[in-house]
């Protein structure tokens, strides 16, 4: 009778520590950061989020292969006085200078999204050096501003990177809300999907070129804002000293705010 108990017991904490881990792989996958927790080591972490309670949230543009709906995208943020963040690779900044341009005019924040859209965790540090100095600086030439954000293509990153970035004094900048743009998914799609999972101190991922998501864009701000959601440029969410990084990709601040 002992034993059977025991093994019920037994059976009882299994299905407990079960159920909790696929809640937390459920979780992670959500929230942009799974990959951080399943290696076989501890990674160095860019920024995913941010730890605040003031509904300050980021929305972000991943610029490389065209322009063909950045003017509605532009006119759609001018109308909701909006401000957020375009990362932009050098062969996109190079072809389309008079756009680099009127995003920066128009008030809005300029990073970089590396030369050559490579996977860079492939590189050594020469290369990766290459391609953040180069792109940072066709950027800064149009612009005349300082680039001090990096978004890597595809998400792809390992500790070199961080590190090398960190020392190039770049905020290395993934995302906690992934529209999914880039699937052609339909506006209502992409709204559904995008407000559903923002919450305070998100960074939403769009493309300058998602073939929906200049119709989507005007609906999520709207939607947002009525529930008491602020828009803040990514430079302006995250803290830029005193700050540590949470294992889920979350900055939060050293110092009581």
């Amino acid at each position: 009778m002992y034993f059977t108990c025991l093994k019920k017991r037994s059976l009882i904490i299994f299905a407990v520590f079960l159920a909790l881990g696929i809640f937390s792989a459920v979780t992670l996958s959500f929230s942009g950061a799974y990959a951080v927790f399943y290696g076989s080591n501890l990674r160095k972490l860019p920024i995913y989020s941010v730890e605040r309670q003031d509904k300050k949230i980021a929305i972000s543009f991943d610029c490389a292969w065209g322009v063909d709906y950045t003017d509605k995208l532009l006119s759609a943020m001018r109308q909701e006085n909006v401000k957020c963040t375009f990362f932009a690779v050098e062969f996109w900044s190079l072809k389309y200078p008079e756009y680099l341009l009127k995003i920066s005019q128009e008030g809005h924040e300029i990073g970089t999204h590396s030369a050559t859209h490579p996977y860079m965790s492939k590189l050594d540090k020469t290369a990766i050096v290459k391609e953040l100095t180069t792109s940072s600086a066709a950027i800064e030439k149009v612009t005349g501003k300082k680039v001090e954000l990096f978004r890597p293509p595809y998400g792809d990153y390992d500790d070199l990177l961080i590190e090398t970035a960190e020392e190039l004094g770049f905020y290395t900048i993934q995302w906690s809300v992934d529209s999914l743009d880039w699937k052609d998914l339909s506006a209502n799609e992409i709204v559904q999907r995008v407000v559903k999972r923002v919450k305070s101190g998100a960074i939403v991922l769009f493309h300058n070129q998602g073939l929906h998501t200049a119709e989507a864009i005007p609906t999520i701000i709207k939607t947002l804002k009525a529930e008491g959601y602020q828009f803040v440029p990514i430079g302006e969410l995250i803290y830029k000293s005193d700050y540590k990084i949470l294992p889920d990709g979350t900055q939060r601040s050293l110092i009581c705010v």
